[in-house]
């Protein structure tokens, strides 16, 4: 009975985290911290594809997480679990709001600690065997040999966890990764090792098992460096959301409820400064809403009777009652995080020039090891003779070059974009770089600096100390740029009070004034009417004009000049009404612009590119870019942007300059050329070593010294980035020439 109620129980969570979709399906999201490789994710998605309860399967090598569409909403994924763990890919359902990195930052240490303590080993056993190597022999040699078995076997025991235990899940499996023959090189060796020390032979290899272990953690530990930096982005947006909401009761007071307990219907009061938790309409109240989550655009919009909010859109004035119209999990805010997992899943589909060049690895090795030793037995009969020459071949054709041909070539790019100014967080970002044909930018923040300035402002000094009195007493982004222009510092304002959506209204002097919108103002100003824009007012006096502009960003026109000599086509996304926007791109250069663009719009866009046969790369700041970061080829953003639009983002530039994206793509290209050769020199010199190690010219320690000798060349070859010339970049336009667009 308690055994079956704990099944019952069991399966219950297991379909509570199954979320229905407007399909009729369900949908779970798994974690599978087993996923490591292009072949991981082909594989996954090929084999859940197979189950009859599957829709669809897709893998997310970055989060190392699975999407899985079930036929059924009530379906028990248990028979998907069930076949993740049957591959070798221990799966388990996780939140969509579980997304923090607590996971990956303890494999990082694992693997920080691993490679320390074979480093430790290895140059210890290396110190021993070169007293070996110079000639010593008898009770010598076989003491330094048994020194240095009880150095090597502790070591390899724990160092060489990652490796044996992933070739365990995939034996187990009934498959083969390029961990198999790591583990059976180095397990034969110290076994080996062993027997020789026991005999009191002539040779040991527990210096080359260690040193390989060594090769391989720093390889690993690269690339998971990497991979860390790019798995914030859906928490960034989870964390906009609030966890509950004033709900008004049938007497009218309020009470906190969670999100998950607010239901369409409800009625909510959300005060000054608060995030609009749900999709609502407004029933009582005006306000203005920063609504850049939704559009990019730095300037609020006036909000009030029968206004639709979106959730985690910002009330930034006046107090709203405001019915719910949809409940928590379809909400904008969700939908937003919902796109952006699936972009990025998209993303993660991508394969790495090292996973292509290491699927065939296994199955190769396997086969050449196997036919020496079953040749050399044939041909001698001796089969510890002939166990050596195959462990040479396994230890010779060691991944090590082409494990760190990729990594630290792209260590030592992210080291060199570093010094100009640009943060990479993903390592395939800069091989996905230099494939693009198109470049998308957003406008608002990215284009330009995101935040208005005053180009032109009342010259009395009365009316501009007066402005200035009521503009202090507002936080709207206008009134902030005005006070930022006004120096001057006048009497005070009294009885002063903010309209929401309409602007400023104070006594100063003894005289009424209003700051805002041109109608609002021309209600108290001489002849009932102000000039278009933001205006200012005494009563009865004459209204008068702040102009608000939008100041590019330095080097964006140079930027895309130098863009398009390269043959990319160049587009703009902007939220913004149409005027601004082409206004904005015919300064620029930029043909194509898309204006009114929603986050769905963007996505639609760059989805639409990737049909063509287009790679894109994405450039933009605000929550709404968030998923469009994600869905594009390749992602770059400014510092500025939201915490959201940065952790989508593949790489972020930290100067106020646009130059950043050009030099980016220079030394992108740069990088692919150099990670190409570092490739060609691996195969060359497995090309080379192989035949070498067959014919059983090369014992085991010799074949760990030239494969730690061909990492060592990669290694120099990818330092050859920090020699190289100054990247390409585009100047700025002097101060003189700067540029500004209405705001």
């Amino acid at each position: 009975m308690s055994g079956s109620a704990t099944l019952t129980a069991a399966s219950a969570e297991r379909r509570a985290s199954v979320m229905p979709t407007p399909e009729g399906h369900g949908q779970i999201l798994l974690s599978v911290p087993g996923i490591r490789c292009g072949a991981c994710v082909a594989s996954v998605e090929r084999r859940l594809a197979e189950l009859p309860e599957v829709v669809s399967a897709r893998a997310n090598l970055t989060l190392r997480r699975v999407t899985v569409t079930l036929a059924n909403a009530g379906a028990d994924p248990l028979p998907v679990i069930e076949k993740l763990q049957a591959l070798g890919y221990p799966a388990s359902p996780i939140d969509t709001s579980d997304l923090g990195p607590q996971a990956e930052s303890a494999q990082s240490r694992q693997l920080v600690r691993a490679m320390a303590v074979a480093g430790f080993g290895a140059a210890n056993i290396m110190l021993l065997s070169v007293a070996v190597w110079s000639g010593a022999d008898g009770a010598t040699r076989e003491t330094f040999h048994l020194i240095s078995g009880l150095i090597a076997l502790p070591i390899v025991a724990y160092s060489g966890r990652p490796f044996f235990d992933s070739a365990l899940r995939a034996l187990r499996a009934g498959r083969t990764n390029m961990d198999v023959p790591i583990s059976i090189g180095i397990l034969l060796a110290v076994a080996l090792s062993v027997v020789e020390t026991v005999q009191g032979g002539a040779h040991v290899f527990f210096d080359a098992a260690v040193t390989l272990i060594f090769f391989l953690l720093a390889g690993r530990y690269l690339d998971q460096l990497m991979r860390e930096k790019a798995r914030s982005a859906i928490t960034g947006l989870a964390r906009l959301a609030p966890k509950g909401a004033s709900v008004e009761r049938p007497d009218g007071t309020s009470e906190w409820l969670r999100l998950d307990a607010v239901a369409p219907g409800m009625i909510l009061h959300i005060g000054p400064g608060e995030t609009v938790p749900l999709d609502v309409r407004v029933v009582e109240g005006a306000t203005d809403i920063d609504r850049s989550l939704v559009t990019g655009e730095s300037m609020p919009i006036a909000a009030g009777l029968n206004a639709t909010l979106e959730a985690g859109t910002r009330n930034l004035t006046g107090t709203l009652r405001a019915e719910v119209l949809r409940a928590a999990d379809e909400s904008f805010l969700a939908q937003m995080q919902r796109m952006l997992g699936e972009a990025e899943a998209g993303r993660g589909r991508y394969v790495r020039i090292a996973d292509r060049a290491a699927r065939l690895y296994a199955p190769v090795v396997h086969s050449l090891a196997l036919l020496t030793f079953i040749g050399w037995v044939l041909a001698t009969g001796d089969w510890r003779a002939s166990a050596f020459v195959a462990i040479s071949v396994l230890i010779i054709t060691c991944p090590c070059a082409l494990g760190l041909a990729v990594p630290v070539a792209h260590v030592v790019a992210a080291g060199r974009l570093m010094r100009e100014g640009v943060l990479m967080k993903d390592g395939s970002a800069l091989e996905r770089l230099a494939q693009i044909d198109h470049v998308v930018f957003d406008k608002t923040g990215t284009l330009t600096t995101g935040q208005p300035r005053v180009s032109a402002a009342p010259t009395d000094p009365a009316r501009r100390a007066a402005a200035r009195a009521l503009a202090a007493g507002s936080v709207h982004p206008a009134a902030l740029a005005i006070t930022a222009h006004l120096p001057e510092c006048g009497p005070p304002a009294s009885d002063l009070r903010e309209v929401p959506g309409f602007g400023i209204e104070a006594v100063v002097s003894g005289r009424r004034a209003r700051l805002g919108r041109s109608s609002w103002v021309a209600e108290i100003a001489s002849g009932g009417t102000a000039p278009a824009g933001p205006a200012f007012a005494f009563e009865r006096d004459t209204a008068e004009a702040f102009h608000l502009a939008e100041t590019l960003r330095d080097g964006a026109r140079e930027t895309i000049a130098e863009l398009e000599a390269r043959g990319l086509t160049t587009a703009m996304l902007s939220g913004d009404v149409a005027e601004r926007a082409k206004a904005m791109a015919s300064r620029l250069g930029i043909a194509e612009v898309h204006d009114g663009a929603t986050p769905a719009d963007k996505i639609g866009y760059l989805n639409a590119l990737q049909i063509d046969g287009r790679r894109a790369m994405m450039v933009g700041d605000g929550l709404n870019d968030t998923a469009a970061l994600a869905a594009a080829h390749v992602s770059m953003a400014p510092s500025s942007a939201s915490d959201a639009g940065r952790s989508a983002a593949d790489l972020v530039f930290l100067r106020d300059g646009l130059q950043a994206v050009a030099v980016a793509h220079d030394l992108a290209r740069r990088t692919a050329r150099l990670v190409s050769q570092n490739i060609g020199l691996a195969v060359a010199y497995n090309c080379l070593a192989i035949p070498l190690a067959m014919a059983g010219q090369v014992t085991p320690l010799i074949a760990a010294l030239a494969m730690s000798g061909s990492s060592l060349l990669v290694i120099g070859n990818a330092l050859r980035l920090n020699r190289a010339g100054k990247m390409a970049s585009t100047p700025s336009l002097p101060a003189a020439e700067g540029l500004e667009v209405p705001a």
